[in-house]
């Protein structure tokens, strides 16, 4: 089993929901965020004043699957959250050791 974290715009998550769901995974944690990158965010000008906004909102996604779904979830996660723009994010992928479901007591791949 692997975790997929993926830090992407807002704007994107539906689309990015839509496109996991249509190869079968059903389970996501979506977490607002904020932060930056390599812009290191930009300047504003609010009421006569110019300001930085260091942090840009962003939304995290995590989710757990099988070993088999990974590079598909990748790949629609990718191609779903795309711009071409500067700050579409990040995807990391780490390994689970076990998945325990709390109501149940299944663990590993019945788990998730």
């Amino acid at each position: 089993m692997k975790k997929i974290e993926a830090i992407i715009k807002p704007f994107k998550l539906d689309e990015v929901k839509e496109a996991l769901h249509e190869i079968g995974l059903q389970g996501l944690t979506v977490l607002e965020a904020k932060g930056f990158g390599r812009q290191k965010g930009h300047t504003e000008l609010y009421r006569g004043a110019e300001y930085v906004v260091d942090f840009l909102p962003k939304v995290k996604i995590e989710l757990v699957v099988e070993d088999s779904l990974v590079e598909r979830a990748i790949e629609s996660i990718q191609q779903a959250a795309h711009t071409g723009r500067i700050g579409d994010g990040k995807i990391f992928v780490t390994a689970i050791e076990q998945a325990i479901r709390i109501r149940t007591g299944e663990k590993g791949a019945e788990a998730i």
